[in-house]
């Protein structure tokens, strides 16, 4: 039991303190223009290396074409988010469209 208390406490505190320097070095000190340009894109660098992956591999192997049913709803749920920019009507349509393509390319 005392080992299960160590492993929570150090998995907290590996994770805090990355977390806890930044805001207490940047609190002391401003941020350097061209460290928040470069902060500004790491949302979409994440986003991007989590999606794409999820989008093109099948099995461990890259699977681009047409007959991938989670590219095709994917590419469709991107153009619904970039026209309408609504992210409930993006996740609805996507999920139908993921399901369809799915169906529809077995």
């Amino acid at each position: 039991m005392t080992t299960f208390w160590l492993l929570i406490a150090g998995l907290a505190l590996t994770s805090f303190i990355p977390r806890a320097s930044f805001i207490l070095l940047f609190a002391r000190w401003p941020v350097p223009a061209p460290l928040q340009r470069a902060l500004r894109y790491v949302p979409a660098a994440v986003f991007s290396a989590i999606l794409v992956p999820a989008l093109v591999l099948t099995d461990g192997s890259v699977h681009i074409g047409l007959d991938n049913p989670r590219l095709l709803a994917g590419i469709l749920a991107g153009a619904i988010a970039w026209r309408t920019r609504n992210t409930l009507i993006t996740i609805v349509i996507g999920m139908l469209a993921l399901h369809l393509f799915g169906y529809l390319l077995k």
